[in-house]
Protein backbone atom coordinates (compact mmCIF):
# COMPACT_ATOMS: atom_id res chain seq x y z
CA UNK A 1 0.00 0.00 0.00
CA UNK A 2 1.18 3.37 -1.04
CA UNK A 3 -0.34 6.66 1.02
CA UNK A 4 0.21 9.83 -0.67
CA UNK A 5 -0.40 13.22 0.39
CA UNK A 6 -0.23 17.01 -1.38
CA UNK A 7 0.39 19.97 0.09
CA UNK A 8 1.48 23.55 -1.16
CA UNK A 9 -1.42 24.46 -2.71
CA UNK A 10 -2.49 28.23 -2.33
CA UNK A 11 -3.68 31.30 -4.58
CA UNK A 12 -1.31 33.58 -6.56
CA UNK A 13 -1.48 36.02 -9.11
CA UNK A 14 -0.63 35.03 -12.55
CA UNK A 15 2.50 34.81 -13.66
CA UNK A 16 3.35 33.89 -9.84
CA UNK A 17 4.87 30.41 -9.29
CA UNK A 18 4.20 27.92 -6.78
CA UNK A 19 5.52 24.43 -5.52
CA UNK A 20 3.65 21.82 -4.65
CA UNK A 21 4.47 18.54 -2.87
CA UNK A 22 3.30 14.65 -2.61
CA UNK A 23 4.80 12.25 0.02
CA UNK A 24 4.42 9.32 0.28
CA UNK A 25 4.34 6.25 3.05
CA UNK A 26 3.90 2.66 2.85
CA UNK A 27 5.78 0.40 0.69
CA UNK A 28 8.39 1.82 -1.63
CA UNK A 29 7.81 4.13 -4.88
CA UNK A 30 10.45 1.42 -6.67
CA UNK A 31 8.61 0.18 -9.45
CA UNK A 32 6.01 2.88 -9.50
CA UNK A 33 5.44 5.67 -11.87
CA UNK A 34 4.08 9.37 -10.00
CA UNK A 35 2.47 11.87 -11.63
CA UNK A 36 0.14 14.82 -10.96
CA UNK A 37 -2.62 15.34 -12.46
CA UNK A 38 -5.40 18.30 -11.55
CA UNK A 39 -9.13 18.47 -12.08
CA UNK A 40 -11.05 21.98 -12.51
CA UNK A 41 -14.75 22.53 -11.59
CA UNK A 42 -16.85 20.77 -14.11
CA UNK A 43 -14.23 19.22 -15.77
CA UNK A 44 -12.49 15.74 -16.01
CA UNK A 45 -9.55 14.59 -14.29
CA UNK A 46 -6.47 15.75 -16.54
CA UNK A 47 -2.60 14.45 -16.89
CA UNK A 48 -0.16 16.95 -15.81
CA UNK A 49 3.41 15.69 -15.31
CA UNK A 50 4.71 12.16 -14.48
CA UNK A 51 7.81 11.06 -13.25
CA UNK A 52 9.80 7.06 -13.25
CA UNK A 53 10.85 7.19 -9.73
CA UNK A 54 13.72 4.67 -11.04
CA UNK A 55 15.27 5.98 -13.60
CA UNK A 56 13.87 10.37 -12.69
CA UNK A 57 12.82 9.83 -16.26
CA UNK A 58 10.03 12.96 -16.52
CA UNK A 59 7.03 13.70 -18.89
CA UNK A 60 4.70 16.89 -19.31
CA UNK A 61 1.29 17.65 -21.07
CA UNK A 62 2.14 20.15 -23.62
CA UNK A 63 0.52 22.88 -22.27
CA UNK A 64 2.66 22.80 -19.24
CA UNK A 65 6.08 22.54 -20.65
CA UNK A 66 8.56 24.64 -19.81
CA UNK A 67 6.69 26.39 -17.31
CA UNK A 68 6.08 23.12 -14.51
CA UNK A 69 8.78 20.62 -13.15
CA UNK A 70 8.42 17.50 -11.35
CA UNK A 71 11.42 15.91 -9.78
CA UNK A 72 11.88 13.61 -6.69
CA UNK A 73 13.45 13.53 -3.44
CA UNK A 74 14.38 10.27 -3.09
CA UNK A 75 15.66 10.32 0.19
CA UNK A 76 12.57 11.90 1.76
CA UNK A 77 10.42 9.66 -0.67
CA UNK A 78 8.34 12.78 -1.83
CA UNK A 79 7.64 14.35 -5.06
CA UNK A 80 7.62 17.80 -5.91
CA UNK A 81 6.00 19.84 -9.08
CA UNK A 82 7.43 23.56 -9.35
CA UNK A 83 4.99 25.60 -11.42
CA UNK A 84 5.91 28.74 -13.06
CA UNK A 85 4.71 31.44 -14.99
CA UNK A 86 0.76 30.56 -13.90
CA UNK A 87 -2.04 31.25 -15.57
CA UNK A 88 -5.98 31.45 -14.64
CA UNK A 89 -6.20 28.31 -16.54
CA UNK A 90 -4.34 26.79 -14.36
CA UNK A 91 -6.79 26.77 -11.44
CA UNK A 92 -7.56 23.37 -10.73
CA UNK A 93 -7.53 21.04 -7.85
CA UNK A 94 -3.84 19.12 -7.86
CA UNK A 95 -3.63 15.39 -6.89
CA UNK A 96 -0.61 12.85 -7.10
CA UNK A 97 -0.77 9.50 -8.39
CA UNK A 98 1.51 6.23 -8.50
CA UNK A 99 0.87 4.27 -11.05
CA UNK A 100 2.85 0.48 -12.05
CA UNK A 101 2.25 1.57 -15.59
CA UNK A 102 5.49 3.58 -16.36
CA UNK A 103 4.15 5.30 -19.66
CA UNK A 104 0.40 6.14 -18.82
CA UNK A 105 -1.26 9.40 -18.98
CA UNK A 106 -4.74 8.04 -17.96
CA UNK A 107 -5.83 8.81 -14.28
CA UNK A 108 -7.55 4.88 -14.36
CA UNK A 109 -3.90 3.76 -14.47
CA UNK A 110 -3.03 5.32 -11.48
CA UNK A 111 -3.99 2.65 -7.85
CA UNK A 112 -3.19 5.33 -5.61
CA UNK A 113 -4.47 8.88 -4.94
CA UNK A 114 -3.49 11.70 -2.49
CA UNK A 115 -6.72 14.18 -0.92
CA UNK A 116 -5.76 16.85 -3.20
CA UNK A 117 -4.37 20.52 -3.00
CA UNK A 118 -6.36 23.62 -4.64
CA UNK A 119 -4.33 25.75 -6.80
CA UNK A 120 -5.96 28.89 -7.50
CA UNK A 121 -4.50 31.53 -9.96
CA UNK A 122 -6.09 34.88 -10.56
CA UNK A 123 -5.70 37.17 -13.37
Amino acid sequence: QVQLVESGGGLVQAGGSLGLSCAASGRTLSSYTVAWFRQAPGKEREFVARINWNSGRTYYTDSVKGRFTISRDMAKNTVHLQMNSLKPEDTAVYYCGASGIDYSTSAASYTYWGQGTQVTVSS
